[in-house]
């Protein structure tokens, strides 16, 4: 039994009254759902507050969960939402950024680079790249810095980012193109690539 069946079963336990199985949803989720609030929140606990008022919406919506995306799909999506509507009540929204061209963002082939990094070769220089990563990650809009976080880190796939984020796959495509090259762009001069290096 894979992932999204078990969580499958737990969900159906639940909208059948079993308040035990919603809690070991919590127990499986919760530090993944505060490691991409966090992202997106800087106070720690703050990102608690939402991570619990997430987990409370997503139980009051779960006799209406169908079961069309896997169950972190939707309490990532749920997550991301209510984090938005918190920096928004609290007048600290994030840049947003612009569309790029999806073509261009799908012609870029060799991504790998970002887990790539902590190889033998590059042990030396993990610490300082580590850091200018973070740095880098941290200036991204808030759209990137979601989109090549759920891919990266979270290693969750262009549609289950396209569903978590509501948006085309195309756009998913760009934002992780762009997000890539922002970063890149930080690396460069640490790792001595050139400007036409593909990652």
């Amino acid at each position: 039994m894979d992932n999204r069946e078990l969580d499958q079963q737990l969900v159906e336990r639940v909208q059948r009254g079993d308040k035990q199985a919603f809690s070991l949803l919590v127990v499986k989720y919760e530090r993944r759902l505060i490691r991409l609030l966090s992202r997106l929140i800087r106070d720690p606990h703050e990102v608690e507050d939402v991570a619990q008022e997430t987990f409370i919406k997503a139980y009051r919506a779960l006799p209406s969960f169908r079961g069309d995306a896997a169950f972190y799909t939707w309490l990532y999506r749920i997550g991301i939402n209510t984090a938005k509507n918190h920096l928004m009540t609290r007048n600290r929204r994030a840049p947003t950024s612009t569309e790029y061209d999806a073509e261009e963002a799908e012609g870029f082939e060799d991504a790998g680079a970002l887990q790539e990094l902590n190889t033998p070769e590059n042990m030396l220089l993990s610490k300082e790249v580590a850091q200018v990563v973070n740095e880098a990650m941290a200036q991204l809009p808030e759209d990137l810095r979601t989109a090549i976080s759920l891919r990266e880190i979270d290693g969750l796939s262009y549609e289950d980012i396209a569903e978590t984020m509501g948006c085309p796959i195309g756009t998913v495509r760009s934002r992780i193109f762009r997000a890539r090259e922002a970063i890149a762009t930080q690396l460069r001069p640490i790792l001595g690539t050139h400007e036409n290096t593909r990652w």
